[in-house]
């Protein structure tokens, strides 16, 4: 395999593919499902829930923002650890990232071959995972362009998806009869605003924060962008608007279309925005929905796979995995940790056709543990990467909010998502998390990486 001599990657991420991957990391399948099973419990503070997710993704994205602004690198908070904390740190966020991104990929490529069920029933999903499969993986061993302009088009499919949603959805209301059943007042008349009280919102923060998954995939992206110093901050800055216009917009339209207590979910695969629109008898609406969905899904499978081989590429860089992951193609693609992560994304073709009904399920304990420790390690890596710079008189040019308050805010909070998530059925995740950072210093100790 030919490889440069320098083993670098390339800048050829323009501004607009940033913006777009920044914006689809924010629009995963979470808007589209996981709000299902909020609803229910949450009634209409779904919509403040959202937003103080959208807060706390916001303050994390700028701590993220202020290191990577600061120094543009491949594999962004896993450098920083190990830099700024100590290399067990880094070693930990790395592989933690790494192996969170396979499982994501692995949920997502489940949950596509959920959405082409939906049109072709008698397809195997082990048959549509294996497609889509060989796509992505390809998609992600040409240059990082193609990479950018892919992930460009699948978010810019979502984003047109929810403001359309959005429009079509005000226009409904706006046009309405007035004994039609679409009246804003669905937001507070059944029930109320909180109709299961406070608990009923808190306890669901826990999955709203799952939909929130994906949006430090800007910080992969720094290392391969045109003039980071400029597009990161712009992208992070319009981040916590976009995800105010269209998770907080969409919810708001949808729950006063059709009252949350008369939404009738048959399962919880079933997304509410397609519930709403068959509902009002727009029969077209699900299926279109059921296209969006899928490229919703797509793309977050996709930045997985993008996200997975650079982070690879960066602990191989630290001297925290094997060095034939730091070697490059002509086109600067990172192709043996490409490869090798597709490798461990495909045993997921096989676990759906080994088990295909519990086969999310499982995936998604995991994930939300290595997601909450991916963030608290962000921002506890920014608190040590701060101290380093002030000791140096550094000053950076994109500073996080609210330093070092916002930090412990994130934090404070995050314990907090490990609380609920005790206390509500996924006691599994909570637990496997020591266990997880056992595991890992074990294994570090054993390989016992040197500098």
């Amino acid at each position: 395999m030919s490889h440069n001599s320098s083993n670098t990657l390339q800048r050829g991420l323009k501004n607009r593919h940033i913006q777009l991957i920044a914006m689809g990391g924010a629009i995963g399948t979470g808007l589209f499902l996981g709000s299902a099973s909020v609803i229910q419990s949450a009634g209409p503070s779904i919509i403040l829930g959202y937003a103080i997710g959208g807060f706390i993704a916001f303050l994390i994205l700028r701590h993220l923002g202020e290191m990577i602004t600061h120094e543009p690198v491949a594999g962004s908070f896993s450098h920083f650890a190990d830099q700024y904390w100590g290399r067990f740190a880094g070693f930990l966020t790395g592989w933690n990232y790494w192996i969170l991104y396979i499982l994501v990929a692995m949920s997502e490529l489940t949950a596509i071959a959920k959405y082409i069920n939906y049109w072709w029933p008698h397809m195997p999903a082990w048959g549509s995972a294996l497609f889509f499969f060989i796509i992505v993986t390809l998609i992600n061993t040409f240059n990082v362009k193609f990479y950018g302009e892919a992930e460009f088009w699948l978010s810019l499919i979502k984003v047109v998806a929810v403001i359309s949603m959005i429009g079509f959805g005000i226009y409904l209301l706006v046009t309405a009869p007035s004994n039609s059943i679409s009246q804003f007042s669905n937001l507070w008349v059944h029930g109320g605003f909180f109709p299961n009280g406070f608990d009923g919102l808190f306890y669901m923060l826990a999955i709203i924060m799952f939909a929130f998954g994906g949006i430090e995939l800007v910080g992969m992206a720094a290392a391969e962008t045109d003039h980071p110093e400029k597009t990161i901050p712009q992208a992070i800055n319009q981040v916590v608007f976009r995800i105010l216009i269209f998770y907080v917009g969409a919810l708001v339209v949808l729950l006063s279309l059709v009252p949350w207590n008369q939404l009738k979910f048959g399962s919880l695969e079933q997304s509410p925005f397609v519930m709403i629109f068959s509902q009002l008898g727009i029969g077209w609406a699900a299926h279109l929905l059921n296209f969006i969905i899928l490229t919703a899904a797509l793309s977050v499978y996709n930045s997985g796979m993008y996200a997975n081989s650079r982070m690879l590429f960066s602990l191989a860089k630290q001297g925290n995995a094997p060095k034939v992951f730091t070697k490059v193609n002509k086109q600067g693609v990172p192709m043996p940790a490409t490869l090798f992560s597709a490798a461990l994304i495909f045993s997921c073709v096989i676990l759906n056709y080994v088990m295909p009904e519990g086969a999310l399920s499982h995936l998604i304990y995991i994930v939300v543990g290595a997601l909450v420790l991916n963030w608290a390690m962000i921002s506890l890596t920014h608190l040590k990467f701060r101290q380093h710079l002030k000791k140096q008189g550094v000053k950076t040019t994109y500073p996080a909010c609210f330093y070092p308050i916002s930090n412990y805010i994130v934090l404070a909070f995050i314990v907090t998502i490990l609380f609920i998530m005790w206390c509500k059925g996924f006691k599994e995740s909570v637990i496997i998390l020591p266990v997880w950072i056992f595991i890992m210093f074990v294994v570090y100790k054993t390989l016992n990486i040197k500098k």
